[in-house]
């Protein structure tokens, strides 16, 4: 028991468990062997905290959350992966954020300050950037991508292998097969194309000129009939440089499953 470090008498947490300062674990929750909970976590009742995870500080996983455990991939066997969470996460009822395989390169890998509500999966081997919120009943398959700030609407259902880009915004029920680019907004069954995140980049900051500028960009893909490399290569050549046309350039180039259109 480290300071501050609260357990209450019907949880049980393994002797191996790293706990930092001040954690908090409630009725009947379980901590496994391999768990390590950083400074100030809080682990409501009835939650799972399991296999080779480390959840970082302040996170706060609610009730029933299944956290770490192996994950739904027939081919697992077993292997010695892992699940590693930064800070300021909060993880809400039901759940599931899965460790990694060897397929995958062994880890499921979540950023700091996400949102992830009520029943929302996290397959193995997927990364998660930083700020990101999953509304309810969203379904990650494995080894999927999501960058910063990305917001996912409820029971949105995507495709393994998939990559989702920074302040990209997905409607709720979409079901998406193929990449989304950065700063789009996609709907629908199969998702496609259906505007700019322009909410989402003015609360980021992103100024006046460079909001245009991503309009542009969008337009280019989506708006002109252009194949992706003819597209690509309109951006590159007419837009002035920016860090958000790097941005979205990369994500297009290193696209491996196209994107939606």
């Amino acid at each position: 028991m480290t300071e501050g470090t609260t357990i209450h008498p019907t949880a049980i947490v393994d002797k191996s468990a790293e706990l930092g300062l001040g954690v908090k674990v409630g009725p009947y929750s379980v901590i496994g062997p391999k768990v390590a909970l950083g400074d100030n976590v809080q682990i409501d009742s009835h939650a799972v905290v399991d296999g080779r995870t480390k959840i970082g500080a302040r996170t706060h996983i609610y009730p029933f959350a299944s956290i770490g455990t192996e994950p739904q991939d027939l081919k697992f066997k077993g292997e010695d992966a892992e699940l590693i969470c930064g800070e300021d996460n909060l993880i809400r009822e039901y759940a599931n954020l899965s460790i990694g395989t060897e397929g995958g390169g062994g880890k499921t890998v979540v950023g700091s300050g996400n949102l992830f509500m009520v029943n929302t999966h996290i397959a193995h081997d997927c990364i998660v950037g930083n700020h990101c919120i999953f509304a309810n009943g969203v379904s990650l398959g494995g080894h999927i991508e999501v960058g910063n700030r990305a917001v996912i609407g409820g029971h949105a259902a995507l495709h393994q292998f998939i990559k989702i880009g920074d302040l990209a915004m997905l409607a709720g029920g979409s079901i998406v097969v193929q990449d989304v680019p950065p700063f789009c907004t996609v709907a629908g069954n199969h998702a496609s194309p259906s505007g700019l995140n322009s909410l989402g980049l003015r609360r980021a900051g992103v100024e006046k000129d460079q909001l245009r500028a991503i309009k542009s960009m969008y337009k280019m893909l989506f708006q002109m009939n252009h194949s992706l490399d003819d597209a690509i290569a309109l951006i590159d050549a007419e837009q002035p440089e920016s860090t958000y046309k790097e941005t979205f350039l990369s994500f297009l180039r290193a696209s491996k499953r196209g994107i939606c259109r």
